[in-house]
C-alpha cells in the first residue's frame, strides 16, 4: 500500500516535525539547567514522596537502628535516659494545651528529628515552648532556667533583646499620640523611606506585613510590567511560603509558572538569558551556605550532613554572571534580603556581594522587633497601573501596612544602624565571625569529635564528618548544656551581634561540653559501626517498613 502526500500536507508535516523538533530540545535545555537531585524537580519529588513509608522505630529498635551490638546499644539507652534527666522539667499540661490549641506546635515537634524517631523522642525529650524574658543574649524559659539563644528570633535578633527592646520603646513614644490610625501616613514614614532608598539604591518603597509578602508583591510587578509568567529560582532557595514559590513538598498547587534551576550552573545562566517567558529571578543570598539544598534541619537528618563551604569569592562571581544574565534578556533580578539585609552589611546582600538588583525585599529585623516586610525598587517596576489605561493596574493593599508603631521602632532601627556603622561595627564582622568558627572548628578537631562548623558572617551550620543516625540528637546535647535553639535544631544557628569575646567563650565551652557529651554517649556510629552499614541499616529498614513487615506504625 502506497501512501502519498499532497503539497499542503507534507508542509503541515514538516512544520509539525520543526515544532515538535524545537520543543523538545528547549525541554532538554531546560532539564540540563535544572540540578539532577529530586529537589531540581519538584514534580518528580512530589510524586515519588508518596510511596515514602510511615513508620515509627519502637524502642528495641530505637538503639541498635544502625546495627549496633548489643553492649553498645544499652550504653545509648542509658545515655538517652541521662539526658532526658538533664532537660529542663516542662509543665506537661501547657505543652498538651499548646499542642491542641496551636498546630504550628504539633508541626514543629513532629519535625525536629527524623519522624522514624519522633514518637519516643516526643515522648522522652521534649522543650519548652514557653519563653518569659530576654536579656542581652540570653532568654528564660517557664523552667526558670536562663539559655544562650542561637535561635536568633528567626533572624530577627540581629543586635541583641536589649537592642529591640529600646527600639519598641523609643518608636512607641514617637507615634503614641496618632495610635492605630490606619490608612493616612504618619510623617516617620517620610524619614524610613528616605532612609531604605540610601540604603538599597533604589527609588521607591512599599511597606507589608511580612518578608513573604514583600516578596509576592515583588514577583507580582515583575510579572505585571513584563507581562510574562514564569519566575525563576534556584534550587533548594526559601522565598516565604506562599504557594507561588514554594514548589514541591508542602504546598498541594502545580506550580507550572516556576522554572526551578541550579544555582551556580553555566546551563541556568543560558535559559535566563535566551527564554522570553521569564518574568523575574528570585536569589536568596543565604542560600550560598548550602547551594542546591533546602535549608538543613536536623527534622531531615538521617546520616551525613554534607554541604559545601561558604565560599564568598564563588558565590559573587555567580552572582555577577547572573546579573549580566538577565540584563541580557531585561528580566528583573530580586534579592530576598528578608533574612540576610542588615546582617552582612549595612547595604545588605547588594554591597556584600557587589551585586545591583532592580528589587529589594526587606524584613524581620528591620521592624525594630515589630513584623515588617519592604520592598524597595526602581521606579519603572514599583509602579502599579498604567497612566493610559485605567483598568490595567496591579492591586496590592494592606490594612496594617505602614503601622505608625511598626514605623516608629523602625525608624529608631535604622537610626541605630547608622551608629552602628559609624562605630565601625561591619568593617571587623566577616574576620570576627571566621576567626570564632575556626577556633570552635580546631577544638572539636583536637577532641577528635567529627563535628564541624560552617558559616556566613553570624548564620552558623553544623555538619558531620562520619555518617550516623543519630546526629540530629545533639540539638538536645546542646540544650541539655544550656544552648536554645529554632526548631530546625543545629541546621541554623543564629547569634546576634551583641556576643561578646567573653559570651562566645562561654557558648563554645558548652557546645564542646554538649560534642563530648554526645561522643560519650556512642552516638557517632564510627566508634561501633561499619559507615556503609549505617546506609544498609538505613535502605533495609525502608524496604521492611515498605513492605509491612516488622515495624512500628506510627
Amino acid at each position: 500500500m502506497q501512501i502519498t502526500l499532497n503539497f499542503w500536507e507534507g508542509v503541515s508535516l514538516l512544520a509539525l516535525s520543526v515544532f515538535l523538533s524545537y520543543h523538545f530540545f528547549q525541554r532538554l535545555k531546560l532539564s540540563a539547567a535544572k540540578h539532577p537531585s529530586l529537589l531540581g524537580h519538584p514534580k518528580i519529588l512530589r510524586f515519588l514522596s508518596q510511596f515514602t513509608p510511615s513508620y515509627s522505630l519502637s524502642e528495641r529498635e530505637f538503639f541498635n537502628c544502625d546495627g549496633a551490638k548489643k553492649e553498645i546499644a544499652e550504653l545509648r539507652e542509658e545515655a538517652f535516659l541521662k539526658l532526658s534527666n538533664r532537660l529542663p522539667r516542662i509543665n506537661h499540661e501547657t505543652k498538651k494545651k499548646l499542642q491542641d490549641s496551636l498546630p504550628d506546635v504539633g508541626f514543629t515537634d513532629r519535625y525536629r528529628v527524623p519522624y522514624q524517631f519522633a514518637k519516643i523522642v516526643n515522648r522522652s525529650l521534649s522543650l519548652d515552648n514557653i519563653v518569659l524574658e530576654s536579656k542581652s543574649t540570653q532568654i528564660r524559659d517557664s523552667s526558670n532556667e536562663w539559655f544562650d539563644d542561637l535561635s536568633g528570633s528567626y533572624g530577627v535578633n540581629l543586635f541583641g533583646y536589649d537592642f529591640y527592646k529600646e527600639c519598641m520603646r523609643q518608636g512607641n513614644l514617637l507615634t503614641d499620640k496618632l495610635g492605630p490610625v490606619l490608612g493616612p501616613y504618619h510623617p516617620v514614614i517620610l524619614d524610613v523611606s528616605e532612609k531604605l532608598r540610601e540604603i538599597s539604591g533604589l527609588d521607591q518603597v512599599s511597606f507589608h506585613m511580612s518578608g513573604t509578602e514583600a516578596v509576592m508583591q515583588a514577583v507580582r510587578l515583575a510579572r505585571y510590567h513584563s507581562g510574562r509568567k514564569k519566575t525563576v529560582q534556584f534550587c533548594g532557595a526559601y522565598h516565604g511560603w506562599w504557594d507561588g514559590v514554594q514548589p514541591g513538598l508542602g504546598n498541594p498547587r502545580k506550580a507550572g509558572d516556576v522554572l526551578t534551576l541550579a544555582e551556580g550552573s553555566t546551563g541556568a545562566l543560558k535559559i535566563i538569558s535566551q527564554r522570553k517567558d521569564i518574568a523575574c529571578v528570585l536569589i536568596n543570598p543565604l542560600q550560598a551556605m548550602h547551594p542546591n539544598q533546602n535549608a538543613p534541619g536536623d527534622g531531615t537528618l538521617i546520616t551525613l550532613r554534607d554541604q559545601e563551604n561558604f565560599n564568598k569569592e564563588k558565590y559573587t562571581k555567580w552572582l555577577k554572571d547572573l546579573r549580566l544574565a538577565c540584563d541580557k534578556n531585561d528580566i528583573p533580578l530580586i534579592f530576598d534580603e528578608v533574612f540576610v539585609g542588615f546582617r552582612l552589611a549595612k547595604g545588605g546582600a547588594q554591597e556584600f556581594f557587589g551585586t545591583k538588583a532592580d528589587l529589594v525585599t526587606y524584613g524581620k529585623t528591620l521592624g525594630g522587633g515589630y513584623p515588617v516586610g519592604v520592598l524597595c525598587g526602581k521606579t519603572e517596576l514599583m509602579r502599579r497601573y498604567d497612566p493610559d489605561r485605567p483598568t490595567d493596574f496591579s492591586f496590592a493593599r494592606g490594612t496594617f501596612n505602614s503601622h505608625p508603631n511598626v514605623l516608629g521602632a523602625m525608624k529608631i532601627f535604622l537610626e541605630k544602624l547608622d551608629q552602628k556603622s559609624a562605630q565601625g561595627h561591619y568593617d571587623r564582622l566577616e574576620s570576627t565571625w571566621s576567626n570564632r568558627a575556626e577556633s570552635l572548628n580546631q577544638r572539636l578537631a583536637d577532641l577528635d569529635i567529627p563535628i564541624r562548623v560552617n558559616n556566613m558572617v553570624s548564620v552558623w551550620t553544623v555538619q558531620y564528618t562520619r555518617r550516623s543516625r543519630f546526629h540530629w540528637l545533639f540539638q538536645y546535647y546542646l540544650r541539655a548544656n544550656g544552648i536554645a535553639l529554632g526548631w530546625v535544631g543545629t541546621g541554623k544557628l543564629i547569634f546576634s551581634h551583641d556576643y561578646s569575646e567573653r559570651d562566645f567563650e562561654r557558648v563554645a565551652d558548652k557546645f564542646v561540653q554538649a560534642a563530648c557529651d554526645m561522643k560519650n554517649g556512642k552516638w557517632f556510629s564510627h566508634e561501633v559501626v561499619e559507615e556503609k552499614a549505617v546506609q544498609r541499616s538505613l535502605r533495609k529498614e525502608y524496604l521492611q517498613a515498605f513492605l509491612g513487615r516488622n515495624m512500628s506504625r506510627p
